[in-house]
């Protein structure tokens, strides 16, 4: 049976707006307020979704709990099954002790932590955001910087804060198709659009990072290699986008940006050596003497300590590849339509301009998921370090018991979002941000960054969101893809403080508890970045010069 999304259930869009925020406050509240394990408080928010949808949206129950279950299997299958294979590489490193060649390794192109942060959390992550996406840069960052001796609060929260202006072209430009599928705006537009916001962004960032790392004085001691990381990733970001399209912007970019800043290491040190990795300046008069001695290894060892990682870089960019996954999917895509909701549920104006029937379809695609891609590559450089099958499943064993409260709190997160998404609890809240008038730009910006915060992926929140922009856009006499892209850009500031992601990163890190550390820590990082996009694209939605960076097209044909 149809059953059509209700906006305003009370009748008065203050109280039905407020009503809608309970479940981000039950979650967010819990981890970073009252200290909760975040299994318990992804629990307590999904508790609270469903209870607002069922009794306040009137969604009915059967719908309701179909929805949670769509959301728990898809944390799993792609998300968590991302997260689970990852540290199982991680920890096949890790006993055969190649993981410490390589953070000695990482330590013979610089010995200085903040200039080894931004290699690693910046560049490198960077890479695998473009690669792979959907956790496994901060999940790959996250483990590295954590060997390398950063505490698990600095390797969290900086990966967190890293992986920021590489996401709105993330997994090979997921996030920029998903918004053309729902907008109907050419995706080359929207691909440029969103990289003529982004790089200013990108040069910010690894600058933000150092200094959130190391402090004001400690940032610019190494201003020219920060310099040098951002620029090299920036140009190359704005002329993919705009020249060639989304899907390897950040590939590019980033293979630049570590080429360059590895030249650069060469020729230049910053006078002061920062050894430690709690962010402490040297002591005063060692002028970085003290440097820290790693151990020196045979070119032999080190070559080996990289391979599986290298491994990884190659099979999950292939994975990546549209034709990869197609061919993967002709033989190994199972769909599931989830029964009592798909085409069972519309949403009505004013999110889409007529009624539409939400498609439900949980797709099995256990070959083609980036995650399968992270496990062919660890069972590879298993039999590469030596391992015997019997021994990689001893380590798959432990690692499952590892990560199983981070598997569980991801499924949770998930179906707390769904719920949201189905129930039209989100819709809600996007509305409130759409009747702000003038100002729409700046708060249309922060939907997209609300949205991130809610799903845990800017291909999520463009899919929720990115047809009311466009809506709303049009309304307030804007350019649609102006909005459309600001809806990406903005929800990549979202992504640190996701508890999805900040889930990722306490897993990574061996700190599973302490979310709630790790959320207070981005927080202000999180929504500070987004204001300063909003106020960007405030700029170019009324201000000249900015507004000649504003593509003005006529949409394509209707999204199907």
């Amino acid at each position: 049976m149809m059953w059509q999304q209700v906006y305003d259930p009370f009748g008065n869009a203050v109280v039905s707006t407020l009503v809608a925020a309970i479940p981000i406050i039950v979650l967010l509240g819990g981890i970073g307020l009252l200290h909760m394990k975040a299994h318990h408080a992804a629990l307590a928010g999904l508790a609270a979704a469903l209870a607002i949808a069922v009794f306040a949206h009137g969604m009915p129950a059967d719908k309701a709990g179909m929805t949670a279950l769509y959301g728990a299997a898809y944390g799993l299958l792609p998300i968590g099954w991302i997260i689970l294979n990852i540290i199982f590489l991680y920890q096949l490193t890790l006993e055969k002790g190649y993981f410490k060649v390589l953070q000695d390794s990482i330590a013979g192109i610089t010995d200085d932590r903040r200039l080894q942060l931004l290699l690693i959390a910046f560049c490198f992550g960077a890479f695998f955001e473009g690669a792979g996406g959907f956790g496994t840069p901060v999940a790959v960052t996250g483990a590295i910087l954590i060997g390398l001796g950063f505490s698990p609060l600095a390797a969290s929260g900086l990966s967190l804060i890293a992986n920021t202006a590489p996401v709105a072209y993330g997994a090979l430009g997921t996030p920029i198709i998903a918004l053309q599928g729902v907008t109907g705006i050419p995706l080359q537009d929207l691909s440029a659009m969103v990289g003529r916001q982004l790089p200013f962004f990108s040069v910010l960032v690894p600058f933000w990072l150092i200094a959130a790392f190391a402090g004001w004085r400690g940032m610019m001691q190494i201003f020219p290699a920060i310099l040098v990381a951002g620029v090299a990733f920036a140009i190359p970001q704005f002329l993919v986008s705009n020249y060639h399209g989304p899907w390897l912007v950040d590939v590019v970019a980033s293979v630049v940006s570590i080429a360059a800043l590895a030249v650069f290491l060469r020729a230049w040190k910053p006078r002061e050596i920062w050894t430690s990795a709690d962010g402490s300046a040297p002591i005063a008069g060692d002028g970085g003497a003290a440097a820290h001695s790693f151990d020196v290894h045979p070119t032999s060892v080190v070559v080996r300590a990289w391979i599986p990682w290298l491994i990884l870089s190659v099979v999950v960019v292939c994975w990546g590849i549209p034709e990869v996954k197609k061919f993967f999917d002709s033989f190994a895509l199972v769909k599931f339509p989830v029964a009592h909701v798909d085409q069972l549920i519309q949403r009505v104006p004013p999110v889409v301009p007529a009624p539409k029937a939400e498609a439900a379809v949980y797709n099995l695609n256990w070959l083609s998921a980036t995650g399968s891609g992270i496990l062919v590559s660890a069972i590879i450089a298993g039999f590469v370090m030596g391992f015997s099958p019997l021994a990689m499943l001893r380590v798959y064993w432990r690692t499952l018991v590892l990560v199983r409260y981070s598997l569980m709190t991801i499924a949770a997160m998930l179906a707390l979002g769904f719920v949201t998404r189905y129930s039209g609890v989100d819709a809600t809240l996007g509305l409130a941000f759409a009747k702000t008038g003038w100002l729409y730009p700046f708060f249309g910006t922060l939907l997209g960054w609300l949205g991130v915060a809610l799903t845990g992926s800017d291909t999520s929140s463009n899919v929720l969101f990115g047809s009311l922009q466009k809506i709303s856009a049009e309304q307030n006499g804007l350019s649609p893809v102006l909005m459309a892209a600001a809806n990406s850009s903005g929800g990549v500031m979202g992504k640190m403080i996701d508890a999805q992601s900040i889930v990722v990163a306490s897993t990574a890190t061996r700190w599973y508890g302490h979310e709630g550390d790790i959320l207070r820590y981005v927080f202000f990082h999180s929504i500070a970045l987004a204001c300063l996009m909003g106020f960007l694209v405030s700029a170019q939605a009324y201000l000249p010069p900015f507004t000649d960076m504003v593509i003005h097209s006529a949409p394509a044909a209707a999204a199907p």
